[in-house]
Order: structure tokens, then C-alpha cells, then sequence
């Protein structure tokens, strides 16, 4: 019983006498590493040549609140509503699909779409998983229709685990059955 404890503290000490509490510092001094700054405002791009390593601020280059931002471009984006246990799109929500298209296909084009669907809160979890992904389904088939390549569409269902409105009215419940579109780098 002893050795164990003995052999417990030993063990704890290597354990934690090992991590340092000190954070590590760089010399500002060393020519290996450049810095460039671009544009007003923008955070700094560093390219450090021995090691091989590269960290680059996505939004470099680029002034906050810019549109082509992904965020930017997803706020521009409109959710496609659906009726209830329905999953066709409508043909009042088909300008969404063809604004969202656009957008998809001109500004966000170097990134991916993800289809989101969701129902309110009636019906099973099963089900209204299952319905989820058919309201993503159509939308996907809708923006292929618009001419958005297939392969840069993912889709998943939230079921109804994702409101928007958590009201106990008609208009709220219309509110969660629906499709987002968010982007994927």
C-alpha cells in the first residue's frame, strides 16, 4: 500500500511539475518571420519560412461589414417557408430560391450551401426529421433547377429542434417551417 502512494505522488509529480505555467514568447528581433500589413484596418498576415507555417486572417483584405464576407452574404440569403406537412416549394417562395441562386452562384461561389430544414413542433421526432429533409431536399432540387452545381449542396434536418418562434400560435409554428441556406468555406 505504501509503494502505490509512493508511487502515486512520484508519478503526480512528473505529471505536474512538467507543464509550465509561462507563456511562450517570441523574439521580435528574428528576420525569419515577416509581417505585411493590407489595407486599412486589416489584421496582420504572417508567413513564417522555416517552419513552413502560415496563418492567414480570412478577412484580410477585406473591410468589415463587406457583403462578400461569407456572413455577409449568408444575412443576404432568404429562408424558403413551407405549409404545413408540405414540403413542395411553393410558387410564392420560388423568388427566394432564385435570389438565393444568385447570390450562390455569383458572389458565393467559391463556397459550399448548406440546405437546413426544419418543421414546427407537431408530429413525431422521427417524423418531422424525415420531413425536415425532404422540405431540404426540394430546395436543393430547386436551386439545381437555377442552375447551382449539385455537388457544392449539402443538406441536413433539424426535425423541429431548431424554432425560430417559440409562441404556441399559428403564425409562429408557419415561422419554424422552413429552409436556411448557410455557407460553408
Amino acid at each position: 500500500m505504501k509503494k502505490t502512494v509512493l508511487w502515486s505522488a512520484v508519478l503526480a509529480m512528473f505529471i505536474f511539475g512538467g507543464c509550465s505555467s509561462k507563456d511562450p514568447s517570441i523574439d521580435a528581433t528574428d528576420d525569419s518571420a515577416k509581417t505585411s500589413k493590407s489595407g486599412e484596418g486589416a489584421a496582420m498576415v504572417t508567413d513564417v519560412v522555416e517552419e513552413d507555417v502560415i496563418v492567414v486572417d480570412e478577412n484580410a483584405g477585406i473591410e468589415d461589414g463587406s457583403e462578400r464576407t461569407m456572413g455577409g452574404l449568408e444575412s443576404r440569403m432568404q429562408s424558403v417557408n413551407f405549409a404545413f406537412d408540405k414540403f413542395d416549394v411553393a410558387a410564392q417562395e420560388s423568388d427566394k430560391i432564385t435570389g438565393n441562386a444568385a447570390i450562390v452562384n455569383g458572389d458565393a461561389s467559391e463556397f459550399t450551401i448548406k440546405l437546413e430544414g426544419n418543421c414546427d413542433e407537431w408530429g413525431s421526432d422521427e417524423y418531422n426529421f424525415a420531413l425536415g429533409l425532404k422540405r431540404a431536399n426540394s430546395a436543393k432540387d430547386a436551386m439545381i433547377a437555377e442552375g447551382v452545381d449539385s455537388k457544392r449542396i449539402a443538406m441536413v434536418s433539424y426535425g423541429e429542434s431548431n424554432p425560430v418562434c417559440i409562441d404556441k400560435t399559428r403564425e409562429c409554428w408557419a415561422k419554424n417551417r422552413r429552409v436556411d441556406f448557410k455557407l460553408l468555406p
